[in-house]
């Protein structure tokens, strides 16, 4: 979908181990690294397209991933104009509302082939920040947005990630104390 503006609609996703890294794919057949993201499809809502994505790209169903939060705006980037098509409607660039999710299945459930048109070929697990360093230009400003909004969430120092780590230890410790 393409609002009146010329942006595409779209999700971004930061994908999150237990061992405090993020998931970078390589975009097949380039030298181009990026995080999961795709665009909303009609009547679609966000979440549906962030698992529809997750499934597409990297291959993992919902049940192995969990929803921990996303930007409460939409960041968007425009493209290079030798990037912009002409097509009907004109698409000038993103507009993304970006997710943070962390893994809850294996590594051995990422399956980047699951797609007919696979978007990745290699993947990895890096450091949190490390993907600004690696994403095309244009991108960069969108990714360092979305990081530092997300970064209290990845972090576990959100006002709701707090009171779910108190409110975890409070029930962790009275049934230890029974």
């Amino acid at each position: 979908m393409i609002d009146a503006n010329g942006y595409r609609l779209n999700v971004g996703i930061v994908l999150a181990n237990d061992r405090g890294q993020v998931f970078l794919g390589k975009r097949i057949n380039q030298n181009a690294w990026q995080f999961p993201q795709g665009g909303l499809d009609e009547q679609e809502n966000l979440e549906a397209t962030v698992y529809r994505e997750l499934l597409e790209e990297v291959g993992l169903v919902h049940d192995k991933v969990e929803i921990i939060g996303h930007t409460r705006q939409w960041l968007k980037y425009k493209l290079p104009r030798k990037l912009i098509r002409s097509s009907s409607p004109l698409c000038i660039g993103q507009k993304q509302k970006w997710f943070l999710l962390q893994l809850r299945g294996e590594d051995a459930d990422i399956h980047l082939t699951r797609s007919k048109k696979p978007e990745f070929d290699d993947w990895q697990w890096v450091n949190y920040w490390f993907p600004l360093s690696q994403v095309i230009h244009f991108k960069r400003e969108v990714y360092r947005r979305a990081l530092k909004e997300l970064a209290p969430m990845f972090y576990g120092t959100s006002v709701k990630g707090v009171a779910t780590k108190t409110l975890d230890n409070i029930m962790s410790e009275r049934s230890s104390n029974y």
